[in-house]
């Protein structure tokens, strides 16, 4: 069984579970950006840190999703990544 496989037979055990991973769906698709423009730049989280003004341990926190960071934040972080933030409701 692949994770997909896992996944879904999950949600179907449990619909809780399901709403509850909807919920973070946006969060992580934003992590998963960061974390694809960092390796395509071939930058590492110091060189990142570096250029955005904060910590590597920050930048560490934000891959893993343990940090939630502020509008300011990311608009550094944007910044350092030599990108544009935008934001918008669907």
């Amino acid at each position: 069984m692949n994770f997909k496989e896992y996944k879904e037979k999950a949600f179907k055990k449990n619909p809780k579970l399901y709403e509850e991973y909807k919920a973070l769906i946006p969060e992580y698709e934003l992590i998963k950006q960061i974390i694809e423009i960092r390796n395509d730049q071939e930058i590492t989280q110091k060189q990142l840190a570096e250029r955005t003004g904060t910590k590597q341990s920050n930048i560490s926190r934000l891959e893993k999703g343990e940090y939630n960071p502020s509008l300011k934040f990311l608009k550094k972080l944007a910044q350092g990544l030599g990108k544009e933030l935008h934001i918008e409701f669907k």
